[in-house]
């Protein structure tokens, strides 16, 4: 009997040795050789198709239900009022700066519509920015453009501002109502 003191003892047990007609320890036994074969000698498994359940593959990640124009159109709408009043509020100083300067119109019109680009491009940017950190890092939904929006409205009241500052007789004015 094996020393159950040993803590590997209790789990294992002993067999009586046993006679086993034809057994012989390091041979194996083979078939006899045969000339050309014809049938394989294992039977090919049969192929499973994949059949859709709507969750995929394990691991797999789902692709994302492709939206209509009209959402995406909807979507840039919304929060369009800031982009609106700053372009208003611009074109409005633009026209003021455009009358005080009295003279050939070409240069003030191509500074107006450089600005309208620019503002359109940071427009542009902000959605990129807003996609990348809002949707892909952060996980969530964007479903409105008042951001890039709000973003493009600012530039373009600043700009509006900076076309008053460069009127002579809005700067006297201004100055005459503060008192400097």
């Amino acid at each position: 009997m094996v020393d159950q003191t040993q803590p590997w003892a209790e789990r294992t047990v002993e067999v009586p040795p046993q006679r086993n007609a034809g057994f012989r320890p390091g041979v194996a036994s083979v078939g006899q050789p045969t000339e050309h074969r014809r049938e394989p000698s294992t039977e090919p498994f049969p192929v499973v198709g994949h059949e859709p359940s709507g969750t995929g593959w394990p691991g797999e990640e789902q692709p994302r239900q492709r939206m209509p124009l009209s959402y995406h159109m909807q979507q840039l709408r919304r929060g369009g009022e800031w982009s609106a009043f700053g372009a208003l509020f611009s074109f409005i100083c633009w026209g003021i700066w455009a009358i005080s300067a009295r003279g050939d119109l070409t240069s003030p019109v191509l500074t107006f519509v450089l600005t309208v680009l620019v503002a359109i491009g940071l427009f542009a940017l902000a959605r990129l920015v807003g996609r990348v950190v809002w949707e892909r890092q952060f996980g969530r939904v964007r479903r409105t453009a008042k951001g890039a929006h709000l973003v493009a409205g600012v530039f373009l009241f600043v700009v509006g501002v900076a076309y008053l500052r460069q009127t002579e007789w809005v700067i006297s004015a201004w100055n005459w109502v503060t008192g400097r």
